[in-house]
């Protein structure tokens, strides 16, 4: 039962964005920023952590989860040291998410020949 919870919850965030993307005029970059500021939200009010038990990856892997991981490494490093874990915790937080983004899409860009759009 987790994989289907996985999959019909990750659907349905990925429909969203989709109708999102479709239906308003808000751009792609703009929607990931809503994406990524939910989950933060969510993960403030302590909302996250029982969503994610139920839906598993379905709620982890989208960027609801990444908004979610920043949220938590800010709450921990402003546990830790006060006023300054505002502007450190998500950094700590989200590196390894972030550099392994970089590093794959720089590994993929050598093996494939990137083009441009027409």
């Amino acid at each position: 039962m987790d994989y289907v919870n996985a999959f019909w919850v990750g659907g349905l965030i990925c429909a969203i964005v989709q109708v999102l993307m479709e239906k308003t005029k808000l751009m792609p970059g703009r929607i990931m920023v809503l994406l990524v500021v939910t989950g933060a939200v969510i993960g403030f009010f302590g909302w996250y952590e029982p969503f994610q038990e139920y839906a598993g990856a379905g709620a982890s892997v989208p960027l609801l989860g990444f908004g979610n991981v920043l949220m938590k490494g800010v709450r921990e490093a402003v546990e830790e040291q006060g006023f300054l874990g505002l502007f450190s915790g998500g950094f700590k937080a989200g590196a390894v998410g972030t550099s392994a983004a970089l590093i794959f899409g720089y590994l993929a860009s050598l093996v494939f020949k990137p083009k441009m759009k027409k």
